[in-house]
């Protein structure tokens, strides 16, 4: 009907790159027609310019459950022909994050970063806003958060090392524990920690890592946390579980520096003294704090008024009035 089309992708640039290059990606025998790496994993660029990074690495690499591999796959192959009937395809990100790969799509329009507000009422659980006062009360930059996201999923061993890690960190930390998640504390633990830890459901996770108390942010990186974090300028703690978190945890660790990564041992764990002695290692980098800094300027300049996020946005709305007023002539 000859109405303008517009795509908005929630994942970053690199996803949505890897997405659409997957006819390329088969056509050079890099992974095969069900989306599989055709050899042992290796490092591939998706241009010259490019972060490097594993083929086992792909969103869709689901090496345990092919099936599940199967589905998510063709959703991420549709990205082609979404790309390619949209006029703009929008992004939540800015354009310094990753130049190269906003490149290689066709009509992509950074207007990020896009940040949740408290009272756009979208959150999945009700968030608990307890944790702020709690927050408030708290020395400036002492306070670890710690969130993985709506869909990651812990054994009860996993649970276990995340809590004996952070008790032995010394430190106050904040602890997202989603509703549901029907997991026991280790004994003794709540009552050693009272006077400096707290655990909520679900937290408003933009009011927290704005808030100054926050002195980094253990995270399973998935799009919208790491434009959150970016943006506050806080310190990551990466720990990717699926999808496009482990391309956005190779950004946070070694393009952007903003981050270190937590290593799993021969038994696919996180230990506890891993998780201490990370935390310490972090939050004793003055270079990675200055890096993160340096990107929350960036976001903030992207965003503001004559910020190019902000320009891309504008140019957007123009051409949304400018469909709009022709279709009201013709009508």
């Amino acid at each position: 009907m000859g109405v303008k089309c517009a795509a908005f992708s929630p994942a970053g640039p690199a996803a949505v790159a890897a997405a659409y290059n997957i006819p390329k990606l088969i056509e050079d025998g890099i992974i095969d027609i069900n989306g599989t790496g055709t050899k042992e994993s290796r490092m591939i660029r998706l241009s010259d310019g490019g972060m490097g990074f594993y083929t086992d690495e792909f969103a869709w690499t689901y090496p345990f459950n092919l099936e599940a591999q199967k589905v998510i796959f063709e959703y991420a192959a549709s990205t082609v022909e979404a790309v390619e009937c949209s006029d703009h395809v929008l992004c939540n990100a800015f354009q310094d994050l990753d130049s190269s790969a906003c490149d290689l799509i066709p009509n992509m329009l950074c207007i990020g970063p896009l940040l949740a507000k408290a009272s756009c009422g979208g959150s999945i659980w009700e968030e608990d806003s307890t944790c702020l006062t709690w927050l408030d009360a708290q020395p400036t930059e002492t306070v670890i958060y710690v969130a993985f996201g709506s869909m990651a999923i812990f054994s009860q061993d996993q649970f276990d090392k995340v809590a004996l890690g952070l008790e032995l960190t010394g430190r106050p930390f904040l602890w997202v524990v989603r509703p549901g998640a029907k997991m026991r504390y280790p004994d003794g633990f709540l009552e050693r920690i009272s006077a400096r830890g707290k655990m909520v459901d679900w937290a408003p996770q933009d009011l927290v890592l704005a808030h100054p108390s926050i002195s980094c942010f253990i995270s399973h990186c998935g799009w919208n946390s790491t434009m959150e974090g970016l943006s506050m300028g806080i310190p990551f703690l990466c720990w990717p579980f699926f999808s496009d978190q482990f391309l956005n945890k190779r950004y946070i660790c070694e393009v952007w520096k903003v981050g270190l990564a937590l290593e799993l041992d021969e038994n696919r764990i996180v230990s506890k003294l891993m998780v201490q002695e990370k935390v310490e290692a972090l939050l004793a980098d003055l270079g990675i704090k200055a890096n993160a800094l340096k990107f929350k300027e960036m976001a903030t300049m992207n965003a503001n008024p004559g910020g190019a996020s902000f320009e891309k946005l504008e140019f957007f709305l123009k051409e949304l009035k400018s469909q709009a007023l022709n279709s009201s002539t013709v009508s």
